[in-house]
């Protein structure tokens, strides 16, 4: 008897960066995650400058630990421009 093989059910998780300009200055789907999935990152280094927050473009939000995701969509209503979607392609 073989064992049924299952593949994982992560989310996909789409961030629009035409919507998403300040996520460092904004962080509300970091902040309301329960699962902590997303992860903010600078874009833009410049040496020995520090990046500016509210700069479009400047820092970038990832799902970083999209495994974690159950699909709460907690993020999707945070997120006050609408550039967060999730599906389950598995499910």
């Amino acid at each position: 008897m073989t064992a049924a093989r299952t593949v994982p059910n992560f989310a996909e998780i789409i961030i629009d960066p035409a919507k998403c300009t300040t996520p460092f200055d904004c962080k509300r789907c970091l902040r309301g995650c329960p699962q902590a999935v997303f992860m903010c990152f600078p874009v833009k280094v410049e040496k020995g400058k520090e990046t500016d927050p509210r700069e479009p473009s400047a820092y970038g939000i990832v799902p970083m630990f999209r495994d974690k995701c159950t699909g709460c969509r907690l993020c999707i209503d945070l997120c006050p421009v609408e550039a967060i979607t999730i599906s389950f392609p598995n499910a």
